[in-house]
């Protein structure tokens, strides 16, 4: 027997997690207008990897950290985490820094943008694309902070 309580509420937590989803996108969609080169930016990022200032974001801290994939790919990503709550990762994808957006996730810290998520949990990390077959393994896998 099927229980259609059961059912809407099924439904109305997916709505509800699209809802979150779609807003997430707009959020995305918002901040890289905000932070396009015809935007007003008191400091823009510099070639050389200089301070992100976007104006309404404030950053308050930035860590960065190395880290060592299976198959021997080493990167850093930087963690910029800002004053109203929100935190950012800029990752190295094909040859270009990515702004991502913390988003929720059901375990560890979700990061999207584009078409990348760059998921971490505990000192490990795994980046996906989006656009690819939802059974596909992720671009880079088994990463792992590089700890000194």
């Amino acid at each position: 027997m099927i229980d259609a309580r059961a059912g809407a509420r099924s439904f109305f937590t997916f709505r509800s997690f699209l809802s979150r989803q779609c807003r997430t996108l707009a959020f995305i969609g918002v901040l890289a207008a905000i932070a396009a080169p015809s935007a007003p930016v008191a400091h823009a990022a510099s070639a050389n990897g200089g301070p992100l200032d976007v104006r309404d974001i404030h950053v308050q801290s930035r860590h960065t950290f190395s880290y060592t994939c299976a198959d021997g790919k080493t990167f850093k990503v930087s963690y910029l985490n800002a004053a109203n709550g929100q935190s950012f990762a800029l990752v190295p994808v094909e040859g270009r820094k990515l702004l991502l957006v913390g988003v929720v996730a059901a375990s560890g810290v979700k990061y999207v943008g584009d078409r990348y998520v760059w998921w971490t949990k505990g000192p490990s990390g795994d980046l996906y694309d989006t656009m690819a077959d939802p059974n596909s393994k992720p671009i880079v896998a088994g990463c792992a902070t590089i700890m000194r």
